[in-house]
């Protein structure tokens, strides 16, 4: 996976697919590194003439980490966050500069679906198309996680390999809201090369509170011109349906698609092809279906 310079930080970036397909930019979620967009899903993607760009965001993974800014303050963490979802955002925009592209159309799923709509908002020259998958608008009145969800989430993982494949199993599994859909193998292996590749709590931690101080974006995402798709799970724990229904409200125009019996995260392999298709369906031709 190549380097590359994107708003002074280092990011860890692959690209699938022939310069001829439209440029496909994925954004991962909260402490997920970008391999967690599963290769087979980004081939496709590629298959439906996408160029999938997928990376490391900040903080995670194979991308620089900024152990220099310290460690939040929960309790004050309006004003100790290191940094902010529009700079996440900038990183974003920095790595299709690095790339040599103008725009392109971006998907982002759960704290990458906010890092998309940002660019949407502060950055719209850049996107050509938003695709929201399982995020929110950040608004307050919206239903929060379940409880079991909300523990899962903010749940330390050991730091021995089995006992945080253990771990990221369960919590994906509560994710799931219980869909018969879910590949508990899968999320296993997925996570086994996360591990391998580097864990780092104190960058989640990072992360957390960039999400935690992220204003309601409701008001400025009417203003979004890019042609959007929002994707959400019927059976999402961590961020419920509510949050896309309200996501597609707040942006003119936007198509809302829920999917039926996907829980959080990406392990839904028999869900995948009608996914992409949806996708692709919205980049090509986001007019006519």
């Amino acid at each position: 996976m190549p380097l590359a310079q994107a708003n002074n930080i280092s990011l860890h970036y692959e690209v699938m697919g022939s310069d001829n397909g439209v440029p496909l930019l994925l954004i991962m979620g909260l402490g997920s590194q970008g391999i967690r967009w599963p290769d087979s899903f980004c081939k496709m993607l590629v298959n439906k003439s996408l160029k999938v760009i997928r990376f490391d965001n900040r903080d995670v993974g194979l991308s620089q980490k900024l152990d220099n800014l310290g460690l939040p303050e929960m309790a004050r963490v309006h004003e100790t966050a290191p940094y902010t979802l529009s700079d996440m955002a900038k990183d974003a925009v920095g790595l299709l500069d690095g790339l040599g592209l103008t725009t392109a159309s971006i998907l982002g799923l759960s704290m990458g679906g906010m890092i998309a709509q940002i660019m949407a908002i502060e950055h719209p020259e850049r996107v050509a198309r938003l695709m929201s998958f399982q995020s929110t608008t950040g608004a307050s009145h919206l239903p929060g996680p379940t409880p079991d969800a909300l523990k899962a989430l903010l749940d330390m993982p050991p730091s021995d390999k089995n006992g945080f494949l253990d771990h990221m199993g369960h919590a994906f599994k509560v994710f799931s809201g219980g869909s018969a859909f879910f590949d508990e193998d899968l999320e296993r292996r997925i996570n086994a090369q996360c591990f391998d590749r580097g864990i780092f709590p104190s960058g989640t931690a990072r992360q957390l509170a960039a999400v935690l101080c992220a204003p309601d974006r409701s008001a400025a995402l009417a203003n979004v011109q890019a042609p959007t798709l929002v994707l959400h799970g019927t059976h999402d724990t961590l961020i419920p349906p509510e949050h896309g229904e309200d996501t597609a409200q707040a942006i003119p125009g936007a198509r809302l698609h829920l999917v039926e019996g996907m829980g959080h995260g990406m392990c839904y392999p028999a869900l995948w092809e009608p996914i992409a298709d949806v996708i692709a369906g919205h980049i090509h031709n986001p007019d006519s279906f």
